[in-house]
């Protein structure tokens, strides 16, 4: 019986999504910094998303998150590590 549920539970649960292929290359508490990063890689084409994990009440606690695509992951570390020009 339970390997039928666990079966069932298999099917209807989606085997991957689309931000399984995202790698996280920046995270910071600061919301500018967070912003000129993101801006930072997208001038050199590559596609950011910024996840805001903080809390909306008080704004202490939580942090800001950028994900780029997995083969996109060596050249914006590079890009975050690099000082501005």
């Amino acid at each position: 019986m339970w390997k039928k549920i666990n079966q069932w539970i298999l099917k209807i649960l989606p085997k991957k999504t689309d931000f399984d292929s995202q790698r996280m290359v920046f995270r910071t508490r600061e919301s500018h910094l967070a912003h000129i990063m993101k801006l930072k890689l997208e001038e050199e084409g590559i596609y950011v998303i910024l996840i805001n994990k903080r809390d909306s009440s008080y704004n202490n606690f939580g942090e800001l998150e950028l994900y780029v695509k997995a083969e996109n992951y060596i050249k914006a570390k590079f890009l975050i590590d690099k000082p501005y020009e």
